[in-house]
């Protein structure tokens, strides 16, 4: 039994994923960051383990009645957790924030910066006080109602959401529908409501196109689907939803980037004539502080807004207002400090980098002001440039000065040095991972011959010098006018590799993500243009539910399903490959209905997830799986991992290039039917480039990718360099936007953007070979990179 005393948080017999077992003493008051290559067990041991532990205990204080109304988490699997303080954790959300997100939002200062307003702001002779609600642009009683609260008209026509009249609605008149089932079933609806959906659209009646295309009714009737083979499809109630309806709601709420960009296509917009932009009602625009609107202070950088806020509250004898301007300030303290003070409360979130993003969180956090907790942050260098990454060494350790445990999921080995105590999580990953290899202070981990963390630590491995490429063609861009950059001109040069540099919010993302990806998007197919494809490799879940899988989401289980249905069980049974699918029925198991687990449902307790009983996990009857395949059943060959499967599948040639794509990029420790909701970031990024290498195409194409190294362990990096570098040989060109100055000096062109962020950014500061540009005296990148060359 541990004293209360006790220094230490003792975890025994963590068994989450893929730990074994794990017993490690991790010291309170310090700042521990967990290391490991990708998958190895170090987010199950620090979220998994101890931060799932900690939420479950404060869960248990909670009155049992309102548990009911809180989503749990269930118990993790450990056997004791003794020493553990409450904790907070700071995971990476990879989803996009929509459109009325933004800086304000995230650091919750516009609810400071509108309480000062409805408080202490100088209103109009006879105006009434308003809410504090009132100064919102996403609340009813604040937005204009011309263009609820976003500022701008947006408004589409017959001729964008319909581009080609002589087609028919069935043959996909109504381009601004969405894709797959959900455009098949708005047809289905209109034909149930009788309209001819085979007539070219030009030919229906105005009146009837008018409706379809911009009614705001949304009826319901019964559909009668098709049949189609192989699916058993019934009747159903489906409710429609017109053309302008429909994107008008994906670009105001989505969270989609990609979605919002589709629908932005069908659009036109202008400032709103009502508020000029300012998204608030005029009421609330009349009222002033320190002469300004509240759309006014919004829009400054926050440098700006602190000065003014300064000398507004020196000049004001009102006490309600020295008050509230002294907490925005203490609360825009933080942001400034971590190197955000460019940006504007009223900046969307959907246009900031990760980088920045990530350290607007960590700033709330440190306003926070919690006292004796454990934090728990996923990551917290990712999308920073190493300058950024110093401000970031100084809130770790302010939030540890303030008597906190701070607790680090990372792979920033300059982190990793600032670190008190280590906690070295593998050697590898999955089934070849999961064991602490070292606990204790980061000097002691040399030496220790299998962790890859102490190779790279202390004794980076030598690599030989990559002769230079000679660029095959350029790409030009002349006067980019996006976000910060200002009549920016920069050279791509093609048949090479090129690292985008600079600090967050330089502009990186928005050249290469934006301005390069269009200008090349527009050219491919024109005469004289060498590059036919243009692929796009980011970190965004290649799923969002355990049905997408590695197999999946890589089309290798349509070669595994197609193997199954030329068994001879099969074949005598008529079966197809529908018949092997999880996610249809037929084949599946109908208890789990192919999810291979039940939900038990405890009264005011976590649920808890069971293996089904009817399947036992396997997600399929027992029919299905009398079928086998060189021994395997169709369960089984799900469970095979990346590497078995390339030995049982070598003789598929369809399934061996898939396998090795995936093997090369470092994922032989997956399984084939992993969930997608399983996987990391780094991970999912991985999959997404082992999918691309698999169709061996011949034809010049130009790979971006934005922050591939994010969430890799420098062993993954460097494999992940080989199938990059090998791409540039195979005469392709690969753009990566890079914080890694390992990757940077490794390339052969480097654009750097800079010199700060937003306003003080968006230009090139240098361009040119990693040598050249490590002597740039303007650039911040510069001596990071000459200190890495040398």
């Amino acid at each position: 039994m541990h004293q209360p005393t006790d220094s230490f948080i003792r975890v025994r017999g963590a068994r989450e994923h893929n730990l074994r077992g794990v017993d490690v003493d991790i010291p309170r008051d310090a700042l521990t960051v967990f290391t490991g290559v990708s998958g190895s067990g170090k987010s199950s041991l620090a979220f998994g383990t101890l931060y799932a532990e900690a939420q479950r205990r404060y869960f248990e204080s909670v009155a049992p009645y309102a548990r009911r109304l809180i989503h749990q988490i269930g118990a993790p699997k450990v056997d004791a957790v003794s020493g553990l303080p409450p904790a907070v954790s700071l995971e990476q959300r990879r989803s996009a924030p929509g459109s009325r997100s933004s800086v304000g939002t995230v650091t919750t200062l516009s609810n400071s910066l509108r309480m000062l307003f409805s408080r202490a702001g100088d209103y109009p002779p006879g105006a009434a006080r308003l809410d504090s609600d009132a100064f919102s642009p996403n609340t009813a009683a604040g937005a204009c109602p011309t263009c609820q609260g976003l500022g701008r008209i947006h408004r589409t026509s017959e001729e964008l959401l319909v581009p080609d009249p002589d087609l028919s609605i069935r043959q996909g008149a109504i381009a601004a529908w969405p894709g797959a089932w959900q455009g098949k079933n708005l047809r289905d609806i209109l034909d149930a409501l009788g309209h001819d959906v085979d007539r070219p659209w030009r030919e229906l009646p105005a009146a009837e196109r008018e409706w379809i295309l911009f009614t705001e009714e949304q009826p319901v009737v019964t559909v009668h689907p098709v049949r189609e083979a192989d699916r058993i499809q019934r009747p159903y109630q489906g409710t429609y939803m017109s053309a302008h309806r429909y994107v008008m709601r994906t670009f105001a709420d989505s969270r989609s980037a990609t979605l919002r960009a589709r629908a932005e296509k069908f659009l036109t917009d202008a400032p709103c004539p009502t508020c000029a932009g300012r998204r608030l009602r005029p009421e609330a625009l009349a009222v002033t502080f320190a002469g300004r609107s509240v759309a006014e202070l919004a829009a400054l950088p926050l440098t700006e807004l602190d000065a003014v806020l300064a000398g507004a509250a020196r000049a004001s004898a009102d006490e309600a207002a020295r008050v509230l301007v002294a907490d925005l300030r203490a609360r825009i303290g933080p942001v400034t400090e971590l190197g955000l003070g460019y940006l504007s409360l009223d900046r969307s979130a959907p246009s900031l980098s990760a980088g920045e993003l990530q350290r607007l969180r960590l700033a709330t956090q440190l306003r926070s002001g919690l006292f004796g907790v454990v934090y728990v942050l996923d990551e917290p260098s990712a999308g920073l440039h190493p300058a950024d990454t110093e401000a970031l060494l100084g809130v770790l350790d302010r939030l540890k000065a303030a008597g906190n445990t701070v607790c680090v999921v990372e792979h920033h080995l300059d982190v990793v040095r600032h670190a008190d105590w280590l906690v070295d999580v593998g050697p590898l990953a999955g089934e070849h991972g999961g064991r602490v290899l070292h606990s204790g202070p980061p000097r002691e981990l040399a030496g220790l011959v299998e962790s890859a963390t102490a190779r790279y630590l202390y004794a980076r491995p030598a690599r030989a010098p990559r002769p230079s490429r000679t660029p095959t063609g350029t790409v030009r861009l002349t006067g980019v006018e996006l976000n910060n950059l200002r009549g920016v001109d920069a050279e791509f040069p093609l048949g090479v590799f090129t690292a985008v540099t600079g600090v967050s919010g330089s502009g990186k993302s928005t050249l290469v993500g934006r301005a390069l990806a269009g200008e090349v998007t527009e050219r491919i197919g024109t005469a004289g243009f060498p590059v036919r494809r243009l692929v796009e490799v980011d970190q965004k879940p290649i799923g969002r539910t355990p049905r997408s899988n590695l197999a999946t989401y890589t089309g290798l289980f349509d070669v595994v399903r197609r193997l199954f249905t030329q068994a001879p069980e099969a074949r005598a049974r008529g079966w197809k490959a529908g018949r092997f699918s999880f996610n249809v029925p037929g084949g599946r198991c109908e208890t789990c209905t192919g999810e291979g687990f039940v939900s038990v449902e405890l009264l005011f307790l976590p649920s808890t997830y069971a293996p089904c009983p009817a399947c036992g996990g396997a997600r399929y009857n027992a029919e299905t799986l009398q079928v086998r395949y060189a021994g395997l059943d169709i369960a089984e060959v799900l469970s095979l991992t990346v590497e078995s499967a390339v030995e049982f599948f070598a003789d598929v040639p369809a399934a061996a290039r898939s396998l090795r794509a995936l093997d090369g990029v470092g994922l032989g420790y997956l399984r084939l039917g992993q969930p997608a909701t399983e996987l990391s970031g780094g991970e999912a990024q991985r999959i997404k480039l082992a999918t691309e290498l698999q169709r061996l195409r011949g034809d010049h194409t130009l790979y971006l990718l934005d922050e591939p190294t994010t969430g890799l362990h420098p062993a993954d990096v460097e494999v992940l360099l080989r199938q990059l570098h090998g791409l540039v040989d195979g005469g392709h060109t690969v753009v990566v936007v890079e914080h890694d100055m390992d990757v940077v000096a490794g390339a052969d062109w480097v654009v750097d953007l800079g010199p700060g962020g937003g306003a003080e950014g968006g230009r090139v500061v240098a361009a040119g070979r990693p040598a050249d540009v490590a002597r740039a005296a303007d650039s911040r990148t510069a001596p990071y990179l000459a200190r890495h060359l040398a």
